[in-house]
């Protein structure tokens, strides 16, 4: 086992990540922007080393700088967390080469799964089913119309080194593809480096299903259950559950199974999410792309699968096998995730930094969790993501589920900034969602009609 690992982000998960840590006896480094050095996350960890200024390419996104930091307090390994580095095969390929330990999967392989079109033609080959699309990266709009007419409108523009909703467009029919390519192609090369595209058929409305699967060093591949992501506001995640109530035993066993041969085919190691689109009128699913690190909505699968999967990501890193076969696995009652931001709903979701004069967090009762970096009086930097607090609980049965969540929510009170959290609240109460009666379409064309 490690005997000290540095933290390669902020927030949240980076507190997640040192708790962990430290209830594996691992020591911890937090890096830190001059934004951040008050942050809890350089409070809790062993060693704080401060990377840069507030911007992220300049601190959370500078390989140099977190590499010398680790090198100078002679961690054996990073952990990156989710965004900023995570899925940068050139920074785990670095980490190999300086004799750091990346905790997560090989540059590589990274390489093969980031890129769409390369994900499509390995899935292909695994027996994975993929949505209708493009042979492979689209360059010109003239390339994408001639796509289009093949396989049919609607179809989806998506970048292809892209990620987080950015360098995507969808387009009902073939006189509006021209600005949509030009546009959504602009803003991949803007946020990636590359302006290459391809296209998908539209499949919708749908469940966007993930699967979270572990893979050790030995090869054994296991799938934790999915989780049901449908409830999205263009394209960002909003409230996540497990098990998704749309997916019954032997369709649970087809995508889980699909899952891990995906992870088989490139030679995963570590963390991984499949992700799937799962037309529910046909019972038809379909690959997406694979998400290399562990992701936001990671504690819902925790509850219902009762797996540490940063615990299992880090002793994976450290060669250990996976304690358990896919057997072993069981589901047992129902996980929520609220994301509760610092934006204001009533103004499009405009983020909204600031000081938090007051705070209290949900608590007490069985099956209820809180995932936390921030307290009262600290200042919400107006560098990064948003993000407050993540508000997980775990029920006997989905209605338990959703209760508990109704009281949390209820409980919560920040001031100082703006929240989504009466918008969660009021979205979890919907009768709609109560009933388990929505797909990708029924935030943004329902919940929230223009």
């Amino acid at each position: 086992m490690f005997r000290k690992i540095l933290i390669a982000n902020r927030g949240e998960i980076a507190v997640r990540i040192i708790r962990a840590a430290r209830e594996l006896g691992i020591a911890t480094v937090a890096v830190y922007s001059t934004a951040d050095k008050e942050a809890l996350h350089t409070l809790l960890a062993d060693e704080a080393i401060c990377i840069g200024p507030g911007k992220a390419t300049e601190s959370y996104l500078n390989i140099n700088a977190i590499l010398s930091a680790a090198v100078l307090t002679e961690a054996e390994a990073i952990h990156p967390g989710f965004g900023f580095l995570s899925e940068n095969s050139k920074f785990a390929t670095m980490c190999d080469e300086v004799g750091i330990k990346f905790i997560g999967p090989s540059g590589a392989v990274m390489d093969t799964m980031g890129d769409k079109i390369n994900a499509r033609e390995q899935m292909i080959k695994a027996g994975v089913p993929v949505i209708p699309g493009s042979d492979g990266e689209v360059h010109t709009a003239e390339e994408a119309l001639a796509v289009a007419e093949k396989i049919g409108y609607p179809v989806m523009l998506k970048a292809s080194a892209g990620g987080g909703g950015k360098g995507i467009r969808k387009v009902e029919k073939a006189e509006d593809l021209v600005a949509a390519f030009e546009t959504a192609s602009s803003e991949a090369k803007a946020n990636f480096g590359n302006g290459a595209m391809y296209l998908e058929r539209v499949i919708y409305p749908a469940r966007h299903i993930e699967v979270q699967i572990l893979a050790d060093q030995e090869g054994h591949v296991v799938h934790l259950g999915e989780r049901d992501c449908s409830l999205q506001r263009n394209n960002q995640k909003v409230l996540e559950e497990s098990p998704s109530i749309a997916i019954g035993k032997t369709l649970r066993h087809e995508i889980g199974a699909a899952a891990v041969r995906a992870a088989e085919s490139v030679g995963y190691e570590n963390a991984g999410t499949i992700e799937f689109l799962l037309d529910e009128a046909s019972g038809n699913f379909y690959f997406m792309e694979m998400n290399t690190r562990v992701q936001v909505e990671h504690p819902v699968t925790e509850f219902v699968s009762g797996v540490d999967i940063v615990k299992e990501q880090i002793r994976i890193a450290a060669g250990q096998p996976l304690p358990f076969k896919q057997e072993d696995i069981v589901l047992r009652g129902h996980a929520i995730e609220c994301r509760i931001n610092a934006e204001n709903p009533a103004f499009n979701f405009a983020p909204s930094p600031g000081k938090i004069t007051n705070l209290y967090l949900p608590s007490g009762g069985v099956g209820l969790r809180v995932d936390s970096a921030v307290y009262p009086g600290y200042t919400i930097p107006p560098y990064y993501d948003s993000m407050i607090a993540k508000i997980i609980v775990h029920g006997e049965n989905r209605f338990d589920a959703l209760m508990k969540m109704q009281r949390a929510l209820y409980e919560l009170d920040i001031e100082g900034v703006q929240t989504n959290a009466d918008f969660q609240l009021d979205l979890i109460s919907d009768r709609r969602v109560i009933a388990g009666d929505y797909d990708t379409s029924f935030l943004m064309e329902t919940f929230l009609p223009k």
